[in-house]
């Protein structure tokens, strides 16, 4: 589809541009336009084709290619899988606009008709069902859908535009990997960057813009006991890692309850216990999978350092002797910051959405958990971008409170509101920030 150029008109305030009613409605029907001629089976490609986490190769290369077709100088496989689109148009700052691309190893329950039945080999070997049970379908489709109005309205707005579609967020990891491969040194770096989240538990119609933090951090944590195996009726001849791993479970409870300010979030949950073989045997090793969760760079380190001083501790005092202790290893891949809204730009874009958007969209709920965004690495202070990270609802307000989560089987959103007010956000939040003065 050919969308058509048009004229915005612009009213300068104190602190933004106001887009005029009329321009406001252009938009808004350009964006219905392309959602029916080709967001909608875009998205549904996307659903139906999911890949696990840099496994994206197939998903990456349709991207480029619907961006590439509107313009942008457009470059794949950085950070494995990922991709970064740029359109530079005259003099001004550089706006990162992200959107990530992966699935998840989940077998699909949603009842859809265009429910995913694919299969994919995973980074560890092993195949697994797919499927977008994030969202990250929607963002993707959305971040085609930004470019082409962005694209058709170049002369009234001045810069660069860099785009990413970003592998492994899945994995926490991806963010890094693409930086790691020179994001910012081979492509020009942002002076903002921006991103959504499709969210199942926000009522369509409507976006949560905090202006601090957006997302948890996130750690994950492996725990290795090690013990001395016997018979199950001679207890006495062995050291038992299961009821040494069964009391550092217990044990780690008490980091956050009495090491860390009653008012401070965090969480240690234990997600995978495995040890054993048989009723009667004492096994000599069990494995344990942790993910840590907090929202400040001090809080997440004394989690951490909790977790090492309890695994010592509760070996100690069960007696494992100094070359059997357990061995706690924090992933150097999975883990991410807080990520934390540039307050400044987040009140900018706040004004934005109330001006631009229709009355009532921006929503504001008290968080309900500590979910983690890789997204943090791109915005952490020694970069100096200036970040804001949003959530679009994906739910109808009738069906939230019993909307299936996040990475549920039976997870799903409403696309078209979805990629509607997504792309629509990201428009107007670029055209301001890249506002001609």
């Amino acid at each position: 589809m050919r969308v058509k150029s048009i004229t915005l008109g612009l009213i300068l305030t104190a602190s933004s541009f106001v887009f005029s009613a009329s321009a406001n409605d252009s938009l808004r029907e350009d964006i219905a336009a392309d959602y029916d001629a080709n967001l909608e089976s875009l998205f549904t490609h996307f659903h139906q084709n999911p890949e696990l986490s840099f496994r994206e190769s197939k998903t990456a290369a349709r991207l480029a290619q619907e961006i590439a077709a509107l313009g942008f100088d457009v470059t794949e496989n950085v950070g494995q899988t990922g991709i970064v689109a740029v359109m530079k148009n005259g003099p001004g700052p550089t706006v990162m606009l992200r959107a990530d691309m992966d699935g998840l190893p989940v077998k699909e329950d949603s009842g859809l008709s265009y429910a995913s039945t694919a299969l994919q080999v995973d980074i560890d070997g092993k195949e697994k069902p797919v499927m977008h049970a994030c969202g990250h379908d929607v963002h993707i489709t959305s971040l085609v859908g930004t470019a082409r109005q962005l694209a058709a309205r170049k002369d009234q707005w001045s810069g660069t535009l860099v785009l990413i579609g970003q592998p492994a967020e899945e994995r926490i990891s991806g963010a890094r990997a693409m930086l790691e491969d020179g994001l910012y040194t081979r492509f020009p770096k942002p002076d903002y960057a921006l991103a959504f989240h499709v969210s199942a538990a926000t009522p369509t119609g409507r976006i949560e813009l905090p202006t601090d933090i957006a997302y948890s951090s996130a750690d994950s944590v492996d725990i290795i006991v090690r013990g001395v195996g016997a018979h199950g009726a001679s207890p006495h001849k062995g050291i038992d890692p299961i009821l040494v791993a069964s009391q550092i479970v217990v044990s780690l409870q008490s980091v956050v309850s009495r090491s860390i300010a009653p008012l401070e979030p965090g969480v240690i949950t234990v997600g995978a216990f495995h040890g054993g073989s048989k009723h009667n045997i004492i096994s000599d090793r069990v494995e344990m999978q942790l993910t840590v969760r907090s929202d400040s760079p001090e809080i997440r380190e004394q989690l951490l350092d909790g977790i090492d001083r309890v695994v010592k501790g509760v070996a100690i005092s069960m007696d494992v002797p100094e070359d059997l202790m357990p061995e706690v290893i924090r992933s150097k891949t999975e883990s991410t910051p807080p990520t934390i809204n540039d307050e400044e730009t987040a009140k900018r874009l706040t004004e934005v959405f109330e001006a631009n958007l229709p009355k009532g969209t921006l929503y504001s709920k008290p968080r309900q958990g500590m979910g983690a965004e890789d997204f943090a690495y791109f915005v952490t202070p020694e970069h100096g971008v200036k970040g804001v990270y949003f959530s679009v609802g994906g739910t109808p307000a009738k069906d939230v409170d019993e909307a299936p989560s996040h990475h549920s089987p039976f997870f799903k959103v409403e696309p078209e509101p979805s990629i509607k007010l997504g792309t629509e956000a990201m428009v107007v939040a670029a055209m301001d920030l890249l506002a001609k003065t």
